[in-house]
């Protein structure tokens, strides 16, 4: 049965358009809203000179900033191309209002059980969401038609307007490329091998990724902090471009910045793997994370679930990814 927000809750996944004319997209930062905005968009041409500016722009780090290499595709300048590992064994799923007062009822993990816990095995997720510079690479090699916005904004920053499928096309060919590259590193080409995936995490990885194992409100304590996350504002910021030392595994942006798609269809608590494995062709929404560079702190916790059409575009839309096996 499906629950409202208060009145006064304002859902920052507001008013996508879904895919076949559905027209507006119901939105579940709960199982709770269903609300309608019709943001517009401006189009993009790409020119020789902006793509010439990536690799001005990437591939200067400091400090400060996270760098990127201009000779693999833009991925992060790390000894594992950025996918960071994250230990086996069990965390703290969903959300009690006792300890976390903004939560949702589609937080909770049952109707006698606020809170659950899970155990999961290794997996190794991206440190930053997918930036636009990695995505025009893919769409470069592969000539993919993708909407012309997902490549407007600066190349470090988030790739935006990518659908559901869009986001799987770019993981499938990131594994593809990887495999058959000879500078991949060892821990990552054996585990490609060995039948592991990249592709979209499951919200429970993701979920596990942002909290720890310590149950945490929001990525880096229970406290909300504007200087970690990108929350409140009018357009994407670079990726890492708040570093969160405080944060479990040392990720960037699992809070704020653009919305993330997961693996996951949107469906009650409490979670099990067959969720992402039945009955897909009946599911219409899936899960994404974490929250949008509009949003207040109540929809940028780690526990929050908002659900999309998988045909859906919009600016504060976007991903990362998962090294895992299925």
């Amino acid at each position: 049965m499906r629950r409202h927000a208060a009145p006064d809750v304002r859902v920052a996944l507001a008013g996508m358009v879904g895919m076949k004319g559905r027209g507006l997209l119901l939105l579940l930062a709960a199982i709770l809203v269903a609300a309608v905005v019709r943001p517009g968009g401006r189009a993009f041409g790409s020119t020789d000179g902006a793509r010439s500016d990536i690799r001005l722009q990437v591939t200067e780090g400091s400090a400060e900033t996270p760098s990127f290499r201009a000779d693999a595709w833009y991925l992060p300048d790390e000894d594992l191309l950025g996918f960071v590992p994250i230990p086996a064994g069990f965390f703290v799923i969903g959300s009690d209002p006792a300890i976390d007062p903004l939560a949702f009822d589609n937080e909770r993990w049952s109707g006698g059980q606020a809170e659950g816990e899970l155990s999961l095995p290794e997996f190794y997720i991206g440190r930053y969401e997918v930036t636009v510079a990695q995505f025009r690479a893919f769409v470069e090699v592969t000539g993919l038609q993708v909407d012309a916005q997902a490549l407007r904004d600066p190349p470090s920053h988030p790739v935006a307007f990518v659908s559901w499928p869009d986001a799987l096309a770019y993981s499938r060919w990131l594994e593809e490329t990887l495999l058959g590259w000879s500078g991949t590193p060892e821990e990552i080409h054996s585990a490609l091998e060995d039948g592991w995936r990249i592709s979209l995490p499951t919200e429970v990885e993701w979920e596990k990724a942002a909290r720890g194992i310590d149950g945490r409100i929001f990525p880096w304590g229970n406290e909300p902090r504007r200087d970690l996350a990108n929350l409140g504002g009018s357009s994407t910021a670079p990726v890492g471009g708040s570093l969160c030392s405080e944060c479990s595994y040392g990720l960037a942006d699992m809070s704020g910045n653009v919305w993330e798609w997961t693996r996951s269809p949107y469906q009650p608590y409490p979670y099990t793997e067959r969720d992402d494995r039945e009955a897909l062709d009946v599911d219409a929404l899936w899960v994404m994370r974490g929250g949008g560079f509009r949003d207040a702190e109540q929809n940028a916790r780690a526990a929050v679930r908002g659900g999309a059409d998988p045909g859906v575009r919009r600016d504060f839309i976007g991903f990362r990814l998962v090294l895992s096996r299925f």
